[in-house]
Formats: C-alpha cells, structure tokens, sequence
C-alpha cells in the first residue's frame, strides 16, 4: 500500500517503514506528525483518488531528525562584464520515518474517473528536454534556432554530425535574416554539450566573441 501526499509544500510517494526528507518542519525531533492532505491512495491495486485530498485518509509518521543539504554551489558570472558571484546554499531539511497510512472513510473513485485521468494522462504532451535547446551555442539565437530545427537539425547530435559548410547553406537559404552567422563551431560546441561536458563548453564559450574563435 502506498499514498501521494503533500508535505510541507512537496508531493512525496510514501509507503509504510520509508524514511523520507522533507522540508523543515516545525516539529521536534522524537514526535509525531500527521499528515492529512493526501491526493492518491493505492491499496492493492485499488486507486482512491482525491478532489484533491481523500476524506479521512492521513499519512502518520514520526520525526527523526532535523538536518541541512548538502551545500549547493550557486555561481553566477556574466560574460566580458567582469561580473562574477558566488553563493553557498544548504537547505533546512527533516527526516521523517512513514509509520503508518490511515485510509478508514476514504471513498474509492468511479472506475469511469479513472479512466478520465489514464486518457489524460496518455495524452499529456511530452516535454522537450533542455538538452536540445541549441540556443545556448554561442552563437545560436533564436531565430537561427528555428531555422536549424525546421531542417531537422534539433538536437545537440545532429548539430554535431552536421558539416559546417552545410549548416551555412542552411542558414543561407532561410529568410530569417541568419546568413551572417558563423557556424565555425557550432559542431564542436554541440559535441560537448551533448557529451554533457557543460564546464568544457562554458570554458570554450569564453574564448569565442558571438560563436567566432577570437
């Protein structure tokens, strides 16, 4: 048996017996908290489904301790400014040890519901991943993006396979106004963001003025 429910702020799947990390809670340490906003029920296979929490269902669970994140670097730097900034950041957090999911007086959800939220669910759009946003080549602004997806050049890999001289007579062919732009070093920028070696090309970016090698 599991349930989805909202702690602090945060959707958590839980199950009896799984320590689980929260946000800080106000709770000391050793007592006993109850949860009581929870949006999905899973017993066996038999889904309660809430509008949006289940009526006198509760997730039950103890405090074990309160604790900080790991540090989290946040560094920001704009480029040729001279602007550079770095912060240190470790969240507030508390453990909590699920003892325990109360379900008496939860109603279970029409069959017909369920099929509503599956049929939904099946045609919720996929999310393109930020891997793919060639507007982060130096180099690359939105347009010229445009121009390279609708000649089916729409991923880090692809820019990386494509032969500069290629990529130039794509931009020169569009209308959008692109045909200045230098794809010199598009693909090697593109190889190492799809090897996801961000810093390398961060460091490359920074010797290049607007996608050209200084």
């Amino acid at each position: 048996m599991y349930a989805i429910v909202e702690i602090a702020g945060q959707q958590f799947k839980v199950s009896k017996d799984q320590k689980v990390f929260v946000h800080r809670l106000s709770n000391e340490e050793g007592s006993k908290v109850s949860f009581e906003k929870v949006l999905l029920l899973d017993d066996n296979g038999n889904i309660t489904l809430g509008a949006p929490a289940i009526d006198g269902a509760s997730v039950e669970a103890k405090v074990l301790q309160h604790l900080k994140g790991d540090k989290v670097i946040v560094f920001k730097k704009k480029r040729r400014k001279g602007f550079k900034k770095k912060n240190g950041h470790r969240q507030s957090l508390t453990q909590i040890i699920i003892e325990g999911i109360v379900s008496s007086g939860a109603k279970k959800a029409a069959p017909k519901a369920e099929k509503v939220a599956e049929v939904k669910e099946a045609k919720a759009p996929k999310v393109k991943k930020a891997g793919d946003d060639l507007v982060i080549i130096e180099g690359i602004g939105p347009k010229a993006a445009e121009v390279l997806v609708a000649a089916g050049i729409d991923t880090f890999a692809k820019l990386a396979s494509t032969d500069a001289t290629k990529v130039k007579e794509i931009l020169e062919a569009s209308t959008a106004k692109v045909s200045h732009l230098d794809p010199t070093t598009w693909a090697q920028q593109a190889q190492l963001a799809a090897d996801g070696k961000m810093d390398e090309l961060k460091k490359l970016q920074d010797e290049l003025n607007g996608g050209k090698a200084v």
